[in-house]
């Protein structure tokens, strides 16, 4: 396993997305909608950094159910409040790979009224997008490798580490054959 970002690396990078979205919005009240599993780290260090009006809200998108390589789409927003119409949305997701999950969501949750919506992520995969978008907010641009750590998971491991790293091919072969 290769580390990506350092904690230090990391903790920087988050202060500086803050940052952004703070100038972006200024003190206007905003709601952030975590997609989870993996933005949940994030999530929580990004909104102690955010010095104005919060509202927090969850929905649930799964592409990995094992391996690799994205399967469909599942997504359940059924965790999301009735509060987002007429309000700023930021949707917070921990990687943009190929673009998919928020190229789906956004629609979504646009139907339900926000005055405006925006997303941000932590990672954003080189070279491979597939959609016809980009984020609003990126904190890294990491290599198509597979990453791991910091809410990343590979197979429901990794995902507390507290940097993020790229898994070697032989490392993810070890995990698949040990279950």
């Amino acid at each position: 396993m290769k580390t990506l970002l350092s904690e230090e690396q990391l903790r920087e990078g988050i202060r500086r997305l803050a940052e952004s979205i703070h100038a972006h919005y200024r003190d206007k009240p905003l709601t952030i909608v975590g997609v989870l599993i993996g933005s949940i780290v994030l999530l929580a260090d990004l909104i102690r950094l955010l010095n104005m009006p919060l509202r927090v809200d969850l929905v649930q998108a799964r592409s990995y159910r094992s391996g690799t390589r994205p399967g469909p789409l599942v997504l359940n927003t059924d965790l999301l409040s009735d509060g987002i119409r007429d309000r700023d949305v930021l949707l917070v997701d921990d990687i943009f790979d190929t673009g998919h999950t928020l190229w789906e969501l956004i629609p979504q949750i646009d139907e339900l009224g926000p005055a405006s919506l925006k997303c941000a992520v932590l990672l954003m995969k080189q070279g491979r997008c597939e959609v016809e978008m980009k984020p609003d907010f990126v904190g890294f641009e990491v290599p198509d490798a597979f990453v791991v750590g910091y809410g990343l998971d590979y197979r429901d491991r990794y995902r507390n580490l507290p940097y993020v790293a790229m898994l070697e091919p032989g490392e993810m072969q070890e995990i698949g054959d040990r279950g």
